[in-house]
């Protein structure tokens, strides 16, 4: 029940901050501002963060809200593993990648996290998989996320950490460390590794 509260607060808090971005009376934006204002207060009691932190992370102030875009480089090697990295945040593993970065492709930005994060050298080749985190039931946040993730080719064999992680190493579909499970669910792994044997093709999506 709380995680349904949590997804609807963030529902309505993104509804106010348009209303307020659109609206054409002083009398329409009092009311959205003061709907922002109870909704933020209730994501503040249910999580136990203050106000202050979450204001800058929930809220774009651009106009209309739109989910935020990660993106995980899905790489395997001859010997059928697939890379991991330990993230640095939380000691735990996960795909290489991170938020999209304005300016780059999703292509690019696969490429880029692979090298940066793991060291390795790779060729972007298609998209595997578009998720929603919410329909995924993976850990709640304060942003409304989509995942897309991105079968790479390796260029070359050499891995390496990166300013974000602290190892980095390829691993068996039954044989996986510790997963971060706000970047990584272990249904979400063994996925990967049915698409690289060929059980599915068809793109995955929410």
């Amino acid at each position: 029940m709380e995680r349904i509260l949590f997804e609807r607060l963030k529902r309505i808090q993104a509804l106010s901050e348009i209303g307020l971005e659109y609206s054409n009376t002083n009398y329409d934006k009092e009311r959205y501002g003061e709907i922002q204002e109870i909704c933020l207060e209730m994501l503040s009691q249910i999580t136990d963060v203050p106000v202050g932190r979450i204001i800058p992370v929930i809220q774009e102030k651009n106009g209309y809200k739109t989910p935020k875009v990660d993106v995980r480089a899905v790489v395997f090697n001859t010997e059928g593993k697939i890379l991991l990295v330990q993230e640095k945040a939380d000691g735990c593993w996960s795909l290489p990648g991170g938020w999209a970065d304005i300016g780059y492709t999703p292509r690019q930005i696969a490429e880029k996290e692979c090298f940066e994060e793991a060291g390795l050298t790779v060729k972007a080749s298609h998209l595997i998989a578009v998720m929603d985190k919410t329909a995924q039931l993976m850990p709640p946040e304060f942003e409304y996320v989509y995942k897309l993730f991105i079968h790479c080719i390796p260029i070359g064999n050499h891995i390496a950490i990166g300013e974000e992680t602290t190892s980095v190493g390829w691993f068996q579909e039954y044989d996986l460390p510790e997963l971060s499970k706000p970047r990584i669910l272990e249904s979400q792994i063994h996925l990967m590794f049915e698409y690289f044997r060929g059980e599915k093709t068809e793109v995955y999506l929410d």
